[in-house]
């Protein structure tokens, strides 16, 4: 049994997280796009990937991380996956930033390591020019030596960002940073309080593995009770999954029919007891809530065959006993150091190391594996977009 959720009590899921689960309970068969096909050049040719990354993790809005990560005003932590030098702040009225970790002075990186850190200023270890939380810059040595300076135009440079459903996402230019989408799947978010819920532990994995390889483990339930059969496999035995697009992003649901005769679907504590939500988000997160917990996965390619995956589990309130903090540590230990490194990411880089082979030339794709096809289509259509 897990911790009591009080953050789920007395909360409702949104009207498509109901749909989903309603269409799971009246064991309505998902519309399937029947047996297809994926190249396998999408997963091995580098000059693909760098036109992935031209088109989305170069242009697109994207999570960088968990409100959680920022817990408090006058935090921030540096960030250095997407390939760019980034620092998200917290300021003292609560708003989050997304910054290029660049002193303007001389191009000194601001803040170093990937530590969260409460501080009200940013100093850099240069010169000691000195920036506030929020941007400005505040101070620096010897302001007489540079006598034309305009403080107020020498600020760290930002970029668009938006926190929304427990989320902080960026884009890495202005004229793509539209977050509606952002917005819309961050209301089922917001319904399971994920805002309110705190940070328990934080790892980042190195995958050899294609990003979308991983991302495939999460938009089927073909494996799962193979894979995993000695973790959660038996947990989703005989499940029924439903499934829609909230635009380019994906929402999946499996469920235990078995289980849901006299559940309340309206109430979001009885519901997350029979029904496991995932969302799959372009260009490569994953959003995980199981009953009493949320696991976020943020997908970071490095190259078109290795990956950085950074995992965070956010609990609903501190551990009040050992016992709640054992149960914690137990859950993070199975799904992060378990069904993830252990069986999700390395069936990744075995997938990788056979497909490099050119042994497969197209993956086959049976009716269970609709939300690859899916996935692998909103990729494409990112890339026709980007001309």
């Amino acid at each position: 049994m897990g911790v009591p959720n009080t953050l789920a009590a007395g909360r409702r899921p949104t009207d498509g997280m109901l749909r989903l689960a309603q269409n799971i309970a009246q064991n309505k068969k998902r519309d399937s796009l029947g047996q297809t096909t994926v190249p396998a050049r999408v997963y091995t040719d580098p000059d693909y990937w760098v036109l992935e990354k031209a088109a989305i993790y170069d242009r697109l809005p994207q999570i960088l991380c968990p409100s959680a990560l920022l817990p408090d005003n006058e935090m921030a932590v540096p960030h250095d996956g997407t390939g760019r030098p980034l620092l998200i702040t917290r300021d003292a009225q609560g708003n989050a930033h997304v910054f290029l970790n660049v002193c303007r002075h001389r191009g000194t990186r601001l803040v170093e390591g990937s530590d969260t850190q409460c501080t009200k200023k940013l100093v850099c270890p240069y010169h000691a020019w000195t920036y506030s939380v929020d941007g400005r810059l505040l101070a620096l040595p010897r302001p007489d030596t540079f006598p034309d300076l305009d403080k107020g135009a020498m600020g760290l440079v930002e970029l668009p960002s938006k926190e929304t459903g427990g989320l902080i996402w960026f884009c890495p230019h202005e004229d793509t940073a539209d977050f509606s989408l952002a917005e819309e799947v961050g209301e089922d978010f917001d319904a399971l309080g994920m805002g309110e819920h705190l940070l328990f532990r934080r790892k980042t994995h190195e995958v050899n593995g294609n990003w979308k390889l991983i991302m495939d483990a999460f938009l089927e339930s073909y494996h799962v009770t193979r894979l995993h059969a000695q973790t959660i496999g038996p947990f989703f035995k005989d499940g029924v999954t439903s499934g829609d697009m909230i635009g380019s992003h994906a929402r999946s649901a499996v469920g235990r029919l078995e289980e849901m005769e006299g559940v309340d679907l309206s109430d979001m504590d009885q519901m997350r007891r029979v029904i496991t939500f995932a969302y799959q988000l372009l260009p490569g997160a994953l959003i995980i809530p199981s009953p009493d917990y949320i696991n976020v996965m943020v997908m970071m390619p490095q190259a078109h065959n290795r990956t950085l995956v950074e995992d965070f589990m956010l609990i609903p309130e501190p551990p009040g006993t050992d016992k709640a903090r054992d149960h914690w540590e137990r859950s993070w230990a199975l799904l992060d150091g378990g069904v993830f490194a252990g069986e999700d990411f390395r069936a990744a880089e075995l997938g990788q190391q056979g497909l490099e082979t050119g042994a497969v030339p197209e993956l086959t794709l049976g009716t269970m594996e609709g939300g690859i096809r899916r996935y692998h289509e909103t990729v494409e259509e990112a890339l026709r977009a980007a001309g």
